[in-house]
């Protein structure tokens, strides 16, 4: 198959998207993505893993695990979600996004063994796509495979790799129609990745918690806060200049060229999790090194100037207030500014507003995220209103950018946040050149 014809017969699979959409099509099982591995010889088994949940920073972390591991001098498979703009950012091997032909070849060969697999274990649309990153690494080969959790754990397709290192980020409520209602819950299913004899990097804090992944037997369990901690972290030029103390070493002045106190955190679980994978602390020289060129594009990301346009995919409370505090500390709460929101069904429009503190805006613009599950935009433009906000619903992603850019000054900040399938639609937009008055693409 070419590339268009494997993404339609990807898009033909059950994807978590309708299931959220839909109540009645089942969710995920492990089983479906077992049998397809089989059938592959196990791929996923090929090169030793760092696994990563979390309920925010997944993805951070995850590209920080690969750059270290890149910067120690391996070949790196990275296996990420969702994507942003492309699909194929989804499977990276030293964080390039995989090719148009090897992902067309890779999802051919998914095809071709589909047929084999027995009744009721069609799988998903996610599963297929684990089940591609895993055969692409074992294909390269790649010397390691850092894989982010869909979403929450123990049931989730990634769960048949056999982690050396589990990294768990954080724990807030997301997605608690399929985790389940409380921290606890979700915390159980998160603690799912965690296998009998590996090393668990643990970034949540809340003592309530800790006994659920102990229950897992790790063989190591570092803790945050007591093994490992962010002993400074302050603006710097363009992101923040960190000291970290870790089970193994000091790091000190280390540079991340990433806004938001909170990607302190991430990349020192992504430095803690690397020294278990190598079993001792990292050169001080590779760490600033790979700290330097780490990128995290959606992530409180700058795209403009004037006026200052700020992405980032803030998909929960939790990660709206980190995105609120990293805006008012990082850019200035006296500078004025538009909020462009676009959000799914199943959050609450009025905590996420809240947490946004858009009351503070001058103006909200709402749009719907391209996304089955999308929130109507007058739905959370009049729940804006309730809260004193002026707001704006709009058609589409472009047109709410329009609105916005329209009435930003030059000195104004633009903050783009709700989703990431918002923040994806934007990003093509204004990174990809993409001329808001026209429409069309430079060339």
């Amino acid at each position: 198959m070419n590339l268009g014809d494997a993404l339609a017969w990807l898009d033909r699979h059950q994807n978590l998207e309708r299931i959220l959409a839909d109540e009645r099509l089942r969710a995920p099982r492990p089983e479906r993505v077992r049998a397809l591995v089989d059938l592959m010889d196990d791929p996923q088994d090929k090169q030793p893993a760092v696994h990563v949940t979390g309920t925010n920073g997944k993805t951070s972390t995850a590209r920080a695990v690969s750059q270290l591991l890149i910067f120690k001098g391996l070949t790196v498979g990275t296996f990420i979600s969702p994507h942003l703009e492309k699909i194929n950012e989804r499977i990276m091997v030293d964080l390039q996004p995989i090719g148009d032909y090897d992902l067309a070849e890779v999802l051919s060969e998914l095809a071709a063994l589909e047929p084999l697999l027995g009744e009721g274990l069609r799988p998903s649309w996610f599963e297929l796509m684990a089940a591609a990153a895993f055969g692409y690494f074992a294909n390269r080969p790649v010397d390691a495979a850092v894989v982010e959790v869909g979403m929450g754990g123990r049931w989730d397709a990634t769960n048949v790799v056999d982690g050396t290192v589990a990294i768990v980020t954080n724990i807030a409520l997301d997605h608690t129609e399929l985790l389940g209602p409380t921290r606890e819950h979700i915390a159980g299913e998160k603690a799912g990745i965690v296998k009998p004899g590996s090393t668990l990097v643990l970034g949540e804090t809340d003592p309530a918690l800790y006994e659920i992944f102990v229950a897992e037997q790790p063989e190591t369990l570092w803790l945050a806060g007591r093994d490992y901690a962010v002993d400074s972290n302050v603006m710097a030029v363009g992101g923040r200049l960190v000291d970290l103390r870790t089970p193994g070493a000091s790091y000190e002045g280390i540079y991340l060229p990433l806004h938001g106190r909170h990607q302190a955190d991430n990349f020192i679980a992504a430095l803690v999790g690397t020294e278990a994978f190598f079993g001792r602390p990292l050169e001080p020289d590779i760490v600033a090194a790979a700290a330097a060129a780490i990128s995290s594009p959606g992530r409180l990301e700058v795209v403009r100037q004037r006026p200052l346009v700020v992405l980032d995919g803030a998909k929960n409370v939790a990660g709206a207030q980190s995105s609120s505090a990293a805006v008012r500390e990082e850019f200035g709460a006296a500078r004025a500014h538009v909020l462009v929101v676009g959000m799914l069904r199943g959050k609450s429009a009025l905590e996420m507003l809240e947490a946004l503190d858009a009351s503070t805006a001058r103006l909200v613009v709402t749009c719907p995220p391209p996304s089955p599950r999308a929130q109507p935009a007058d739905e959370v433009a009049a729940v804006a209103r309730s809260l004193g906000c002026r707001a704006v619903a709009t058609g589409s992603v472009l047109e709410a950018l329009e609105v916005a850019l329209a009435e930003a000054g030059d000195d104004d900040l633009v903050l783009v946040t709700g989703s990431l399938y918002t923040v994806g639609a934007a990003r093509t937009a204004l990174v990809g050149d993409r001329d808001l008055e026209t429409g069309r693409r430079h060339t």
